[in-house]
C-alpha cells in the first residue's frame, strides 16, 4: 500500500520488545513519521496515563487505550466508552465462585483500582500496565462511588485466559465484548468496543479514508483493529488467527518487525 496516513501501533508483543523496552530506534523514527504528516497511534490494553508516561520523551498526538475504550487526542480524552453499571458488579461478584483463579483490574479513564488482597507477584504485573493504581478495600468499595464509570474489567488468570476465562465469561456477562491479551491477561469492554472500533471513529474524526489507514499487532485484542485497517500487518510472534488475516507478516518484535514496516512506508 502507499504510506498510510495513520498507523495503529499495538505496544506488547509489537512495539514492545521482550525485555519490556520501546526500541531506542524507535524515537528517531516517531520523529520522521510524525514529519512527514503521519500519525502513529500507540494501541494498548494499557491504561492512558501508562502510555503516556511511556512515551512522555515524544508524545504522539494520539493514544488507544484500554483496548478502545478510551481515546485521547491532542491533550484531552475524545472518547469513553463505560460498562454497563450493572455488568461490571455481576463479572466482580462472581469471581469468587470462577472454576480459575483470577484476579481482577477495575479501570475508570484516568485510574484503575485493585484489591489491596491482590497478591504481590500478580500486583507487579499489574503495575507494568496500570500506572496510576489504587488499591480499594474491595472491588466493590471502588465501585461504590461510581459504578457506570467503568470502561473495562482486565482479569490476571493464573492458568490459561483463553482456555479457562473466555467461556466463563460468556457465560456470566455474555453482553460484553471480551478481548484476550495474552496468555493470562483478559479484558471486558463494552459492546462494540474494541482497538478497531477506535481506530475507525479516530480515522473518521480526522477524515482520514479507511483504506489510509494501518495496523500492526500481535494478539487477539488486535485481531479487529487489524480487521478494520486498510492494510493489516501482523507481528512475526502473533497469535495464528492474526497471521490469518493479516496483508502482511513481518518481523518479531524483537527483531523490530514493527519498526522495519513503517520504516519502509516513510522510505516509499
Amino acid at each position: 500500500m502507499a504510506t498510510p496516513r495513520i498507523v495503529a501501533l499495538d505496544m506488547d508483543g509489537t512495539l514492545v520488545e521482550s525485555s519490556g523496552s520501546i526500541p531506542e530506534e524507535f524515537w528517531g523514527l516517531l520523529d520522521r513519521a510524525l514529519g512527514a504528516g503521519m500519525v502513529v497511534a500507540p494501541a494498548s490494553g494499557r491504561q492512558l496515563a501508562t502510555l503516556q508516561h511511556m512515551f512522555e520523551r515524544n508524545e504522539p498526538d494520539t493514544f488507544i487505550a484500554e483496548n478502545g475504550a478510551v481515546v485521547w487526542h491532542k491533550g484531552e480524552i475524545v472518547s469513553v466508552s463505560p460498562l454497563p453499571g450493572e455488568a461490571v458488579r455481576r463479572v466482580v461478584d462472581a469471581l469468587d465462585s470462577a472454576p480459575f483463579t483470577a484476579h481482577a483490574v477495575v479501570c475508570k479513564p484516568e485510574i484503575s483500582y485493585t484489591a489491596e488482597t491482590t497478591p504481590p507477584e500478580v500486583q507487579s504485573e499489574v503495575d507494568k500496565y496500570y500506572l496510576a493504581n489504587a488499591h480499594a478495600s474491595s472491588l466493590s468499595d471502588a465501585l461504590a462511588a461510581d459504578p457506570d464509570d467503568t470502561v473495562k474489567i482486565a482479569l490476571f488468570v493464573e492458568s490459561d485466559a483463553e482456555r479457562d476465562a473466555l467461556p466463563w465469561l460468556a457465560e456470566v456477562a455474555p453482553e460484553l465484548n471480551v478481548a484476550v491479551s495474552s496468555h493470562h491477561w483478559i479484558d471486558l469492554m463494552a459492546e462494540g468496543v474494541d482497538k478497531g472500533v477506535a481506530l475507525n471513529a479516530l480515522a473518521q474524526q480526522l477524515g482520514v479514508r479507511r483504506e489510509d489507514t494501518a495496523a500492526i499487532g500481535d494478539y487477539l485484542n488486535d485481531y479487529a483493529m487489524l480487521e478494520e485497517a486498510g492494510y493489516a500487518v501482523a507481528m512475526g510472534n502473533a497469535h495464528p488467527d492474526l497471521k490469518a488475516i493479516a496483508d502482511e507478516v513481518v518481523g518479531t518484535n524483537d527483531e523490530h518487525g514493527a519498526l522495519c514496516r513503517i520504516e519502509r512506508w516513510l522510505e516509499a
